[in-house]
């Protein structure tokens, strides 16, 4: 399966009194991730945002399977899950990467898209940009084709 890979080291202002990441920087983590990979994947989008494409995120979740700590490196992996002409849902996982790059799977996540164009200083639906879904669509790849073929 095709994802796109995010690494990040858990530092100190991540964490809270008990020693543990607080979770709400799991949702954060997931922001970069995506903001990353419209950076490399589709830079002539990242060019538009908030100017006239806003992508806003219209729900977020994440299932906390282990805890983590400071200094923790992590791996975020993101593929495309699901897409409609205007909207884009993105699956994670979180693992933590121990001794001999060993990976334990520490979270899953979601979160959801919906492409907007900024008019006269309002917001309204707009399809994602073609770049963007034939981007995120080489993501999507694998699942699909096991799709057609009734897997």
């Amino acid at each position: 399966m095709r994802y796109y890979e995010y690494r990040h080291r858990v530092c100190l202002d991540e964490t809270n009194v008990v020693g543990n990441v607080y979770y709400t920087h799991y949702l954060r983590w997931q922001g970069r991730c995506r903001e990353m990979f419209l950076c490399e994947h589709v830079p002539e989008v990242v060019a538009q945002l908030g100017k006239s494409i806003v992508l806003v995120t219209t729900r977020v979740s994440c299932n906390y399977y282990r805890e983590l700590a400071a200094f923790d490196e992590i791996v975020l992996r993101m593929r495309g899950s699901a897409m409609t002409p205007s909207r884009l849902t993105m699956f994670f996982q979180y693992f933590r990467v121990g001794p001999g790059a060993q990976e334990e799977l520490v979270a899953e996540a979601e979160q959801e898209v919906a492409c907007m164009l900024r008019e006269a200083g309002r917001l309204e639906p707009s399809p994602l940009p073609l770049i963007l879904r034939e981007t995120v669509e080489s993501f999507m790849e694998m699942e699909q084709e096991a799709a057609r073929a009734g897997v």
